[in-house]
């Protein structure tokens, strides 16, 4: 059984610059989900620091409006991995769910280190590497011309044991496959 994770649209990254073209990506994916009854978990970053954004008391770290509809299912986490110190891979076992599918923010850190720790639990995992963003850029790591979600995307499939597609990929894949 698969499940879509949509980890950490939240307003303090969703608001940090124009995620538009990613939230539309996110979004048919999910209603690809949803269509077919297939489980859709968002993950919501939060932090006990009280002037952080993501402190669970803050506007900045709700969920976005622009899909918070859609979360049937909200996971809490504290680090990078959705899996750490959650409740995450107990809900997926009772759920049946054996397949992954990686969308949301932040490319590097949360969205790599969720299907990575995917991974390592035995989960088959897609990483659909246009359906997540960043609030980084070459700048922010010193390294002209980096392309931060293309270069996770190469490192992960170069891996050999995560799937890296794009939207229009996983729909070839997927979607029309169902049809």
């Amino acid at each position: 059984m698969k499940a879509l994770l949509v980890i950490d649209v939240q307003n303090v990254i969703v608001e940090f610059k124009d995620f538009q073209q990613e939230l539309n990506r996110i979004e048919s994916i999910i209603q690809d989900f949803k269509e077919n009854e297939e489980s859709v978990i968002f993950i919501r970053n939060l932090d006990d620091e009280q002037t952080s954004p993501f402190n669970k008391e803050l506007p900045s770290s709700e969920l976005h409006p622009s899909l918070k509809e859609y979360a049937d299912i909200v996971i809490e986490k504290k680090t990078p991995s959705a899996f750490f110190q959650t409740e995450l891979n107990e809900k997926l076992e009772q759920m049946g769910v054996d397949h992954l599918f990686i969308t949301g923010f932040n490319t590097e850190f949360c969205c790599q280190f969720t299907a990575i720790s995917a991974y390592d639990r035995g989960y088959k995992v897609t990483f659909i590497e246009d359906a997540t963003g960043t609030v980084n850029d070459e700048a922010t790591y010193e390294m002209k011309g980096l392309d931060i979600r293309d270069f996770v995307g190469t490192v992960l499939h170069w891996s050999n044991v995560i799937e890296v597609l794009d939207q229009e990929e996983y729909v070839e894949e997927y979607k029309s496959s169902k049809v």
